[in-house]
């Protein structure tokens, strides 16, 4: 099975790793320091979805799925649209660049703050689809509240000045089209999956970076 428990344990494993190594050699750029974490985050992110699948197939109480449930989309509905946009804003040099983020970064914040109301009112359920998660929480006009996440996370990525993450939103722009072809219910489970992986990408080259050169991609 390519979605499953053990591939969500494996990949988070290892995104998590990438994401403490980068965190240990930002060498003094403390603006990159929300993007290094950001694998951190997805990569735990990942390793809770694996207790969310354990919990709907019986190997762990059901309290503890229930509760790694609400992690996973507190996460992936709250902490993400902030966390992106807020990391990308961090890594612009000029006011010009910061200026065009910053709408982003808002729109992050009140797709999150809706979000997070629909969770609290409706409550959340999920169940097993094929090689995915099917997450609902019951979101009305659902589609313009998904385009605006997508805005805001993809938007702030693609606004960079810095060609490497403007690839990296364009990267994400194409998996959003495809998963959201593939699948409505498993959009967030397969996203975040993807989003993980490839996140990994910005960390291995902030690792491998050479220290002289802290903006190697910056546009004019």
């Amino acid at each position: 099975m390519c979605f499953s428990p053990e591939g969500d344990l494996a990949v988070g494993l290892v995104v998590t790793g990438i994401g403490v190594d980068a965190c240990r050699h930002l060498r003094g750029r403390n603006n990159y320091l929300l993007l290094a974490a950001t694998p951190v985050v997805l990569g735990a992110h990942q390793i809770d979805e694996s207790l969310v699948w354990w919990g709907l197939q019986g190997h762990v109480p059901h309290l503890a799925g229930r509760i790694a449930m609400w992690i996973y989309l507190m996460i992936a509905f709250v902490v993400v649209p902030i966390l992106v946009p807020l990391a990308i804003l961090r890594l612009e040099p000029t006011a010009r660049r910061r200026w065009l983020i910053t709408p982003f970064f808002l729109l992050g914040v009140g797709v999150a703050a809706s979000l997070l109301v629909t969770m609290v009112r409706n409550g959340i359920t999920v169940k097993l689809g094929h090689y995915h998660l099917a997450y609902s929480i019951g979101l009305k006009h659902g589609m313009v509240i998904v385009g605006l996440y997508i805005v805001a996370t993809c938007g702030s990525l693609l606004c960079s000045g810095y060609r490497h993450i403007v690839i990296f939103g364009l990267a994400n722009v194409v998996a959003v089209v495809i998963l959201a072809r593939l699948t409505a219910d498993g959009f967030a489970s397969l996203w975040c999956f993807y989003a993980a992986i490839a996140s990994g990408g910005i960390s291995l080259h902030m690792r491998l970076a050479k220290p002289h050169r802290g903006r190697p991609y910056a546009m004019t």
